[in-house]
């Protein structure tokens, strides 16, 4: 596969896929009950993103980040059926599994709480197959950094424990605005562009993308890449108008 690396002058749209009992289903907050969708076949779903356009599918293994099953099944179906580079997340909590994971082609894997709590796993994922395919997940609730699925919180915001992990060796930057997840309700830039400046390495934001006019504020942040869900499931944004925003067009 040839990997979508990030590039200085785009800002990927990534369409959300997000996998709970072999379903794409979309959460409000994280919150296992909060489905406002669920739709059979996820790889399905995958390929309607890369057939309207997408570059990158962003896949979050839900049942992985919430009990620890993971749906491997369902990601070797969309690994097949797509052949767009997919980013995925949720439930890596082995250097065993994120080496699986590696292996079958994942472009980026993303990487939560195992890597905040045990860093030294960023660094020898690093080495072994490249900084670029490793990313860590920064999940901001109340300003502070959460883990566990959202259950967890540790007395650091995204932008004191980002510097850290680009010395580990994370390739990028995954930052998610708990508080604003799946409320379709926008987002406060302030903590974006503060954390984009803090670090040389790529940043995809994610949570709250509720309007084009937030994809296109966005694109003016510095960062690489948005992940959209809700609002593509819930026809607030057409990933057409989306993809528009993908050439960067200036900074805040």
């Amino acid at each position: 596969m040839v990997f979508n690396m990030f590039k200085k002058d785009e800002m990927l749209i990534m369409p959300a896929v997000d996998i709970k009992g072999g379903k794409c289903v979309q959460l409000v907050q994280g919150e296992p009950g909060t489905e406002q969708v669920v739709i059979n076949n996820p790889e399905k779903v995958a390929k309607y993103w890369e057939d309207k356009g997408a570059n990158t599918v962003h896949v979050i293994d839900l049942d992985g980040t919430l009990n620890g099953e993971t749906n491997i099944e369902t990601i070797k179906k969309i690994l097949n059926e797509v052949n767009v580079p997919i980013q995925l997340g949720g439930g890596i909590r082995s250097i065993e599994y994120a080496e699986n994971l590696l292996n079958l082609d994942i472009e980026r894997l993303i990487i939560g709480t195992m890597g905040i709590k045990h860093p030294e796993t960023i660094t020898k994922l690093s080495e072994e197959y490249g900084a670029d395919r490793i990313m860590i997940s920064l999940d901001s609730k109340n300003s502070k950094v959460v883990i566990k699925g959202w259950q967890e919180k540790i007395n650091k915001t995204a932008t004191e424990i980002s510097k850290e992990f680009e010395e580990y060796g994370a390739g990028s930057i995954l930052f998610t605005n708990v508080d604003v997840e799946g409320l379709l309700n926008g987002f406060n830039i302030d903590p974006i562009l503060k954390l984009v400046k803090s670090v040389n390495i790529p940043i995809v934001y994610s949570g709250g993308i509720t309007t084009i006019e937030d994809v296109e504020k966005l694109s003016k942040t510095g960062v690489k890449g948005i992940v959209i869900g809700s609002a593509l499931y819930k026809d607030k944004i057409k990933i057409d108008d989306a993809l528009k925003y993908q050439s960067l067009k200036g900074e805040f």
